[in-house]
């Protein structure tokens, strides 16, 4: 059994080690210190379980665990954790694997022994745990060849409905992801405003309002030549958005 172990903290990390190489049939093939380095392992090394530490700094390790899900072979997840006993009762109910710091040798190893991949029902138990406690994901996580790419939130225009799939506008080019516009117009609410049915723009990226020949209001970005029309919806918004911005700059 292949096992990568993932901790912001080198001691929790070496402990980890220590238990892990006195139980038989088990390597473990690395160590990452944040989920996004712990994503890029896996693609490596292909563990069949990461121990995944769920307070980490940058993204942590719920939103890892929902961007591992997305791999063609995803891992074993087990989280490793100090959470309050609200949130640990929240993994129970949904039969999420944890194991309670300090680890015990005898409890990592009947962990190990039972560890499954999550299911839809876990990862979104988790993306509401995720919720009440007040963090929203970093990163979006399109598939790609088998693997997963990442795409910083703060690096995304503009997210566009089409047939089944969503649009992914960023400043590094586009991909294609299957999460519903509804669904990521609720997670990322203080950071993207809706501007038509099928499009949500980085309030950030917002530059100007104009009008074309055909009387339609277009929405001009910062990093990007295409405009985004804005309906007559959702313009009042836009327009107090915009005049909020110019006032907030000076």
């Amino acid at each position: 059994m292949k096992i990568l172990i993932v901790d912001d903290e080198p001691l929790a990390r070496s402990r980890l080690q220590n238990l892990l190489e006195a139980l038989p049939d088990l390597t473990v093939v690395g160590e990452a210190r944040n989920g996004r380095q712990a994503l890029e392992l896996v693609q490596q090394h292909q563990p069949d379980v990461v121990l995944l530490d769920i307070r980490m700094p940058g993204m942590d390790g719920m939103e890892a665990a929902t961007h591992l899900n997305k791999l063609a072979n995803p891992p074993a997840i087990i989280f490793t954790t100090a959470y309050d006993q609200y949130a640990l009762q929240a993994f129970k109910s949904h039969a999420v694997d944890y194991l309670l710091k300090p680890i015990k040798q005898q409890q990592l190893q009947h962990a190990l022994q039972a560890a499954t991949r999550l299911t839809r029902a876990q990862l979104q138990s988790l993306a509401q745990l995720q919720e009440e406690h007040a963090t929203t994901p970093q990163h979006i996580s399109a598939r790609v060849q088998g693997g997963v790419r990442l795409i910083p939130v703060n690096e995304v225009l503009y997210f566009l409905a089409e047939d089944k799939y969503v649009t992914v506008c960023y400043r590094g080019g586009e991909v294609l992801i299957e999460e519903s516009l509804k669904s990521l117009e609720h997670k990322f609410a203080d950071q993207f405003i809706r501007v038509h049915r099928n499009a949500l723009v980085a309030q950030r990226y917002i530059k100007a309002l104009r009008k074309d020949g055909q009387g339609r209001m277009l929405l001009c970005l910062q990093h990007g030549e295409k405009t985004l029309e804005v309906s007559r919806r959702h313009l009042p918004a836009i327009r107090q958005l915009i005049r909020s911005m110019a006032i907030a700059g000076g």
